[in-house]
C-alpha cells in the first residue's frame, strides 16, 4: 500500500486514498530539483578532481529555505524526504561511474589493452546506469536494520543533519545528541565533556533552546540572503573565468613552474566552499599529500629518469608515476580501516546475536520496507542488471556469471563500507573498488574491460548503500518513515539516470574528457590498476615507493583507527590516507583552493563562532552557495561552448594550463 501523497498541501482538495502523509509531492519535487543541481555539480567537480559530496545537510538547509515559500510549513519528516531524494539524485555520477569508469573506457588502447576505446551512446549509457542504479537502494533496508537499529552506529553526518532538522523545525532534543556545537555535535564519553556533564540539566536545556532559536533565526532571516549572495559571487566568477581562463589557472609561482611542473592556483570559490565543508584537517591532509606528491616525488621521478615524459603525461610523465603511490596509499588505508569492521562481523557471527535486539525497532511494519519487496527488488535488479551489462558490454567478453559475482561482491563490500561509514564517517569505497578489481583479475584474467566494468558493478552497490545509509540514519533520529525515504530514493535514482547521462554527454561533446578542464583523475586509477593486473608491469621504481607508502600509511591507519575507537583527542593529528592520496591525484591548483576554505573554517570557528550560538551555520550556508554557484554556472558555460561562444582572451595562458586556450 503506497503512502499518502498530500495533495491537500499543494492546494488540491482531496488526498489520495492511501496510508501516510509523509510522502508528499512537494517534498519529492523539491528534493528532485535540489538533486538535479547536485547531480550537475557533482559531475562537474567529480570530473575535475574525483571528489564529490552527498550534500545531505546542505539539501536539508535549502529545502527548509524553499519551504518558506509554501503556505503550509514543511514537516521535519518532509525535510528528511527532501534530503534523501536529493542525495539519491545527486550521487549518481559516482554510483554509475561517470567520474571514473566511463572516462576510463574512453582511454583504452587496443594495442595495450586488447580493446579499442569504448564510448557509450546516450542509450547505452542510460542502460548501464539503470543496471547499477537500484541495487544499492534495495540493499539499504536490511543493512539499515543491522547497523542503525541493532548496532546503533553513529553515522556522524547523518546525525548532524538530523540535529539541524530538529533545530529548524523546533523538535524535541534528539536522544543521541548530548553536547551541542552548532550543526556538528555527537554523543561523547571523552574526558573533555566532564565539565559539561556537571552542569545543571536546566542550564543545558536553556542553553540548547537559546542556541536552537538563534540557529533558526539565522537560517530564516539571513539564509536566503547569504545563500543568494554566495551563489551569485561564485557563479559570476565562474562566468568571468570562462571568458578569461587565466582567472582559474594563475601561475602564482611563475610561468616556468606552471608550464613544466603544473603548479598553478585556481581561486575558485566553489573549491573554497568545499574546503569549508571538508574542514581544516581534511584539507590539510590533502595539501600534505600535494606537497609530497607534486613537490617531492614528481621532481625526483623526473630527475632520475623514472618518468621521462612531460610531467602531465599520464603514461610516461611524473603525474602518471605518482598515481601508483597514491593508489597504494588508498588501498592500504582502506584495507587497514576495514580490519576492525571485519573482526567485529566475525565476532558477532561466532557469538551470535542478542535475541532481544529486534525490540530496538521503533517503526511499525506499515512504515518499513517489507522483506518481500527487498528480495524481489534485489533479485530483479541483479537479473536485469546482468542482462543489461551483457547487452552493452558482452562483445568485450564480459561473462554474465562474472557480473552476477560482481553484484554479490557488491553486497559484501557494501556491508563493510557501511559499517566503516557508520563508525568513521568515511566510506572507503575507493579501496573497496580496488578489492573488486583484484578479484576479477582472477575470475576473468587479461580482460581490462571486464575488470573495470565488473569492479564498477561491485563498487556501485557499496557506494550507493553507504550514501543512502546516512539519510536513513537521519530519518531514524527524526522518526521519518523508512518506506517514504525508500520511495524518494527510488524516484531520485530513476530521474538521475537520465540527468547524469545527458549531462555527461553534453560535457563530453563540449570538452575533451580527460582534458585540461576535466582531468578525470579517477579514470586513470581504474585503468592503471586494470592494466597492471593484465600485464604486471609497473613504471620504473614505482613498486618500491608503493610498498613503502603502503607500509607507512597502513601503520598510520591502524594507529588512527585505534585512537578513534578509543575516542582519543590525538586521533586528529594523524592525516587521512584517502585525503593524502587525493592530493597526489589532483594538480596543486585544486588542493590549494580547498586549503584556503579549510583555513577559513578553522579561523571562523575559533575566532568568530566561538561561544556564539548558531554562528557556524551561517558559514555552511555560504559554503553551500559557493559550491552550487559554480556547479549551476558550469551548465551555462557548457551551453556557451556548445553553441560556439569562445573565450574573450587567452592572455597569460602561455603555460598551457588554461581550459579553452592552447599553449
Amino acid at each position: 500500500m503506497l503512502p499518502r501523497i498530500q495533495w491537500s498541501r499543494l492546494g488540491f482538495a482531496q488526498p489520495l486514498s492511501v496510508a501516510s502523509p509523509e510522502l508528499t509531492l512537494r517534498a519529492i519535487i523539491t528534493g528532485l530539483l535540489i538533486g538535479c543541481l547536485l547531480c550537475f555539480t557533482n559531475l562537474y567537480f567529480g570530473l575535475q578532481t574525483g571528489w564529490i559530496s552527498m550534500m545531505s545537510l546542505q539539501s536539508a538547509l535549502i529545502g527548509f529555505l524553499v519551504s518558506r515559500m509554501f503556505k503550509t510549513p514543511l514537516t521535519p519528516q518532509e525535510n528528511v524526504l527532501i534530503q534523501a531524494t536529493a542525495a539519491a539524485t545527486g550521487t549518481m555520477p559516482l554510483t554509475a561511474g561517470f567520474v571514473g569508469i566511463i572516462p576510463a573506457l574512453g582511454l583504452l588502447d587496443e594495442e595495450q589493452d586488447g580493446s579499442p576505446p569504448l564510448r557509450l551512446t546516450w542509450l547505452g549509457a542510460v542502460a548501464w546506469s539503470a543496471a547499477v542504479a537500484y541495487f544499492g537502494v534495495f540493499m539499504s533496508p536490511p543493512v539499515r536494520k543491522q547497523v542503525i537499529i541493532e548496532e546503533q552506529l553513529t553515522f556522524p553526518s547523518g546525525t548532524a543533519t538530523a540535529q539541524l532538522i530538529s533545530v529548524l523545525h523546533k523538535m524535541p532534543p534528539l536522544d543521541t545528541l548530548h553536547k551541542r556545537k552548532g550543526y556538528t555535535a555527537l554523543d561523547s564519553e571523552d574526558a573533555a565533556d566532564s565539565e559539561l556533564a556537571q552542569e545543571p540539566r536546566e542550564g543545558i536545556a536553556a542553553a540548547d533552546e537559546e542556541e536552537d532559536e538563534e540557529i533558526k533565526e539565522i537560517v530564516s532571516n539571513e539564509g536566503w540572503s547569504a545563500l543568494g549572495w554566495s551563489f551569485f559571487a561564485s557563479a559570476a566568477l565562474t562566468l568571468f573565468a570562462y571568458f578569461f581562463p587565466i582567472t582559474f589557472a594563475i601561475p602564482i609561482f611563475g610561468a616556468y613552474l606552471a608550464k613544466k611542473w603544473l603548479w598553478t592556483f585556481t581561486p575558485s570559490l566553489s573549491y573554497v566552499g568545499q574546503g569549508i565543508i571538508m574542514g581544516f584537517l581534511t584539507t590539510l591532509s590533502m595539501n600534505l599529500g600535494m606537497l609530497v606528491g607534486w613537490g617531492v616525488l614528481s621532481p625526483v621521478s623526473k630527475a632520475y629518469g623514472w618518468a621521462p615524459g612531460a610531467v602531465g603525461d599520464m603514461a610516461t610523465g611524473a603525474r602518471g608515476w605518482i598515481l601508483w603511490t597514491a593508489l597504494a596509499i588508498m588501498c592500504s588505508d582502506a584495507l587497514i580501516s576495514l580490519v576492525p569492521v571485519m573482526m567485529e562481523i566475525v565476532r558477532k557471527m561466532v557469538h551470535g546475536s542478542n535475541p532481544d535486539e529486534d525490540s530496538n525497532e521503533n517503526e511499525t511494519p506499515d512504515r518499513l520496507v517489507s522483506t518481500k519487496w527487498v528480495l524481489w527488488g534485489l533479485g530483479v535488479s541483479i537479473v536485469v542488471g546482468t542482462i543489461i551489462v551483457w547487452l552493452v558490454f558482452g562483445h568485450e567478453g564480459i561473462k554474465p556469471w562474472a557480473t552476477i559475482i560482481g553484484f554479490i561482491m557488491g553486497t559484501l563490500l557494501s556491508i563493510l563500507g557501511v559499517r566503516a561509514l557508520g563508525e568513521t564517517d568515511l566510506n572507503p569505497v575507493s579501496g573497496l573498488g580496488k578489492i573488486s578489481q583484484l578479484l576479477f583479475a582472477v575470475i576473468q584474467p587479461g580482460n581490462v574491460v571486464a575488470n573495470i566494468i565488473a569492479g564498477g558493478v561491485a563498487e556501485a552497490g557499496a557506494q550507493q548503500a553507504g550514501d543512502l545509509m546516512q539519510d536513513l540514519k537521519t530519518g531514524h533520529l527524526v522518526h521519518a518513515s523508512p518506506r517514504a525515504q525508500f520511495y524518494g530514493q527510488l524516484v531520485g535514482s530513476t530521474l538521475s539516470i537520465f540527468v547524469t547521462v545527458t549531462a555527461y554527454t553534453l560535457y563530453a561533446r563540449a570538452y575533451p574528457i580527460p582534458g585540461p578542464t576535466f582531468p578525470a583523475p579517477t579514470a586513470y586509477v581504474w585503468l592503471s590498476l586494470a592494466r597492471l593486473l593484465r600485464n604486471g608491469e609497473l613504471p620504473e621504481k614505482s613498486g618500491e615507493f608503493m610498498l613503502g607508502a603502503a607500509i607507512i600509511f597502513g601503520a598510520l591507519s591502524a594507529i588512527k583507527t585505534r585512537l578513534s575507537r578509543n575516542q582519543s583527542r590525538y586521533a586528529y593529528l594523524i592525516p587521512s590516507g584517502v585525503a593524502f592520496a587525493i592530493g597526489f591525484l589532483n594538480t596543486p591548483s585544486f588542493s590549494l583552493a580547498r586549503l584556503i576554505g579549510g583555513i577559513v573554517e578553522l579561523v571562523y570557528h575559533r575566532h568568530f563562532a566561538q561561544g556564539k550560538h548558531g554562528q557556524d551555520i551561517r558559514l555552511i550556508v555560504v559554503a553551500s552557495g559557493f559550491v552550487l554557484g559554480e556547479g549551476v554556472m558550469s551548465v551555462l558555460n557548457l551551453v556557451l561552448r556548445t553553441v560556439g561562444v569562445g573565450v574573450a582572451s587567452c592572455w597569460g595562458c602561455g603555460h598551457g594550463m588554461c581550459g579553452g586556450c592552447s599553449a
